[in-house]
């Protein structure tokens, strides 16, 4: 691709912190801080759309910031892969933003203004990463996430909520430690840490040091990735509000981790080294049991939030197990996987919360005849589960297809099993709810009185992204474009 000097990734990553300075300033006016965040989240979409017709033509908006030392610098990048991470991720904002101020506004929530700035630092932090172009600076703005959303996890202030938060930095500060060594590591034996498609560290090492260094990146990144044993902070961050459950599952913070994994196996070790080291065995065992578990997991749950957390741990693991699986059709699905699912997830997500700020319900057993209440609201939460479960149109069936296309090219016959009865899972832990609500009947919920149109819009919204993507999957933003460059990019690269 052809290199192309712009300010258009720095600028995507800046409008969201001047927006962070203007909420904080604007804090005792609700109505000039909501019009900051709204503005603010249009404005990155825009900027981030601005650069899709560079990268479809085959040109790289990118910008050196400064050079730490000879060889080390922060610098920023719109790739294909980046660009797949920050339209997924803006465009979202901009649902996750109007729903926001429903939210908060519908249940009077307190220091709104630390909320909504917390929330501008964090998309900034997802857009660096999504356009970092060299190791140092994912790893930087991969910690910059982290803490930014240290004041969402506790926003509640309950000694839950706060035990939460500890929990979160717990394992999201070790995992960067464990980063920061990962990526210190592969600059000393490679002299540098830029990202090239199909890797540049062929030859750096010796096989046994390139596998341990690859294991440090993937317990680094797995992290936020919730693969198991590293979940559990996940499900314990539930306690958050219902908006930063959304970016937690559908954003930001967990795609980040998957979104490291992908870069890493692609454009830092390539995937024929990775299969030569033998870090194929130990990732895949890992994501498959990951899968398996906690589909399993989400059935016992009675907490509507908690129900979909165990399910987003199982379909992030659909997405290292498309990248580790190293073939064409699998890094097709494993990536097309971060918007579908993003989009699926969010969806179920902002349900949840309408739920709970309308009719004040948080348990699966308490929603018997709510669909009589919130017809349209439900209607979005059955769509979006049929997607997660793999059935056409919805954008997980594509997804899943490419997914088990490329266990077959791989040979992993195994994971296409894995794949069909998880399948059947996410429909036995999803697929009661909207049953509930639609087939039962209770006393409680007699008459339509749906959520506020600030939330009841983005959930339509979103709803309609996973139904155009299933039916559609290159339109609007040439998601699919993008993502079959990436793949041919890394599977033709060097290794």
């Amino acid at each position: 691709m052809d290199t192309l000097v712009s300010t258009g990734p720095l600028a995507a990553i800046a409008v969201s912190l001047v927006a962070a300075g203007l909420i904080v300033l604007s804090g005792k006016r609700p109505n000039v801080r909501e019009g900051v965040t709204i503005l603010a989240a249009l404005l990155k979409f825009g900027i981030v759309l601005s650069l899709l017709p560079r990268v479809l033509v085959g040109q790289t908006p990118e910008v050196a910031l400064f050079e730490i030392s000879p060889g080390i610098s922060l610098a920023l990048r719109a790739d294909p892969l980046g660009m797949l991470f920050a339209l997924s991720a803006s465009f979202l904002w901009v649902l996750t933003s109007f729903y926001s101020i429903g939210y908060m506004r519908g249940l009077g929530e307190h220091k709104q203004t630390r909320y909504f700035a917390s929330f501008a630092v964090c998309m900034s932090a997802t857009i660096g990463i999504a356009f970092a172009a060299n190791l140092l600076t994912l790893f930087l703005f991969y910690e910059v996430l982290t803490i930014a959303t240290y004041p969402l996890v506790v926003h509640k202030e309950t000694p839950e909520a706060m035990a939460a938060g500890r929990k979160y930095l717990a394992y999201l500060l070790t995992g960067g430690v464990v980063l920061l060594l990962a990526v210190a590591w592969t600059v000393a034996v490679a002299g540098s840490g830029e990202f090239v498609p199909g890797g540049f560290l062929r030859g750096a090492a010796d096989h046994g040091a390139l596998l341990a260094v690859f294991l440090l990146f993937f317990l680094g990144f797995g992290v936020k990735g919730a693969v198991m044993p590293l979940h559990s902070w996940l499900p314990s961050a539930m306690v958050a509000p219902t908006p930063v459950s959304a970016l937690l599952h559908a954003v930001a913070v967990v795609k980040a981790g998957v979104f490291g994994i992908a870069r890493v196996v692609g454009f830092v070790f390539g995937p024929d080294l990775v299969g030569d080291i033998g870090a194929v065995p130990l990732a895949s065992l890992l994501v498959g049991a990951t899968i398996l578990i906690s589909s399993l997991l989400a059935l016992r749950q009675d907490n509507l939030k908690l129900r979909l957390a165990y399910s987003t741990i199982g379909h992030l693991s659909y997405i290292v197990m498309g990248v580790v699986l190293l073939a064409p059709s699998a890094w097709t699905g494993g990536l097309f996987h971060i918007v579908t699912h993003g989009a699926m997830k969010i969806t179920l997500f902002f349900v949840a919360g309408a739920i709970y700020v309308k009719a004040h319900v948080e348990r699966v057993s308490e929603l018997d005849g709510l669909g009589r209440q919130m017809p349209l609201t439900l209607a979005a939460f059955a769509l979006a589960s049929l997607g997660l479960a793999g059935l056409p149109p919805i954008a997980g069936f594509l997804s899943k297809w490419y997914l088990a296309q490329g266990t077959v090219e791989s040979g992993e016959m195994v994971f296409l099993a894995l794949l069909l009865l998880s399948g059947l899972l996410n429909a036995a832990y999803l697929f009661p709810i909207p049953i509930r609500a639609f087939l039962l009947t209770s006393e409680r919920f007699r008459r339509f009185d749906e959520a506020h149109v600030l939330m009841l819009a983005p959930i339509l919204l979103a709803g309609a992204l996973s139904l155009l993507l299933g039916l559609a999957p290159n339109a609007l933003f040439h998601f699919f474009t993008l993502i079959s460059r990436t793949a041919a990019s890394v599977m033709g690269g060097g290794g």
